[in-house]
């Protein structure tokens, strides 16, 4: 199963979201062709109701602890009640450009 699939799968599972949108943006970065590494996740769940944004993501890293300890670098996290996903017309912002190089680039420099 794809990394991307195994992210889907689980957090439709735990979360049982209204809206979830997971995306590789590795081609956005200093990786080899694809790659699955860097991910956004954008969810908008019931169960967001009453927690910060620091709890809404450390449950998000919970949940998705296994794809973190190996292939998964980095996560841009969209969590939203679904109040706050209709009051922001039912968009999240898109990821900024990376600003990083590889190593062999800093290494050549």
């Amino acid at each position: 199963m794809l990394v991307q699939q195994e992210i889907e799968t689980q957090l439709q599972q735990s979360l049982e979201p209204l809206f979830l949108e997971v995306t590789n943006e590795s081609h956005m970065h200093s990786v080899p062709p694809n790659s699955e590494t860097h991910f956004r996740v954008v969810a908008v769940a019931e169960q967001f109701e009453g927690q910060r944004k620091v709890a809404r993501h450390q449950r998000i890293y919970h949940l998705l602890a296994s794809q973190l300890e190996g292939p998964v670098h980095a996560l841009a996290l969209h969590l939203y009640t679904p109040a706050e996903w209709q009051s922001r017309e039912a968009s999240a912002r898109p990821s900024p450009d990376c600003m990083g190089g590889s190593q062999a680039d800093k290494e050549n420099n």
